[in-house]
């Protein structure tokens, strides 16, 4: 886990049928470092995912981020113990490909308030390790088109999209001519393994090394209470 220029927590699916045939959607197995072939589709995937697939099939839930001074791989990796030990699973409905501005995604069926508190705990839990933006950075997040409460998380938690303005989402494509012809092909292509429930019950550390794509470095089973045992 040393060595990286970013890390990033995110959901990713278990080992099974789900993740085997996103893996092979976007061409590659962030876990297993491994590029797969990708589905026969009638149109170029490889073409349509290529953002994508850098990052690994995921759910971002918190951003990446480079270590502010001071802290290091083994501080964060046991925050991330902690922080797990203490979030409870979260259960949806299921999933559904959806169009999300310009590309698809899979995104949550039903009630999402669990998951927009659990999501809100992961960011501002681990915000001490961190690093401020530079410049360049806050230049590409494009601040002038961002709404004011956009730009005010992105100050404060280097992302404009957490907290109230979070939305889970599973990237499939990216924001390129085509996305929206794809949608047919990505719903039966997942469609027989789309989870019902959809369950998170672990959280995931990826890290972006100084060459290459982001790949899947630990899982942290989620073990906390839920409100329901609580009671």
């Amino acid at each position: 886990m040393q060595g990286m220029k970013r890390y990033a927590v995110y959901y990713a699916p278990p080992a099974g049928e789900f993740a085997s045939r996103a893996a092979r959607w976007l061409g590659r197995d962030a876990e297993a470092g491994e590029m797969l072939p990708h589905p026969e589709a009638g149109f170029d995937v490889a073409a349509l995912t290529a953002e994508p697939r850098r990052y690994g099939f995921h759910a971002t839930l918190k951003p990446p981020f480079r270590l502010a001074e001071g802290c290091d791989i083994a501080g964060l990796h046991a925050a991330l113990q902690d922080l797990a030990a203490g979030l409870a699973p979260v259960s949806l409905d299921g999933l559904t490909p959806a169009r999300i501005g310009r590309f698809l995604a899979l995104i949550p069926e039903g009630e999402t308030a669990a998951l927009q508190a659990f999501a809100a705990e992961i960011v501002t839990r681990l915000e001490p390790f961190r690093a401020a933006l530079t410049p360049a950075e806050v230049a590409r997040r494009r601040p002038d088109t961002l709404t004011p409460r956009q730009r005010e998380l992105l100050a404060q938690y280097g992302y404009p999209y957490v907290l109230e303005e979070f939305r889970f989402h599973m990237t499939l494509t990216d924001g390129t001519p085509g996305a929206e012809q794809a949608m047919g092909f990505v719903q039966d292509w997942f469609a027989p393994v789309l989870p019902r429930p959809f369950e998170i019950t672990e959280i995931c550390l990826f890290g972006e090394p100084a060459e290459g794509p982001f790949r899947l470095l630990h899982r942290y089973p989620l073990s906390g209470a839920s409100a329901a045992r609580k009671r």
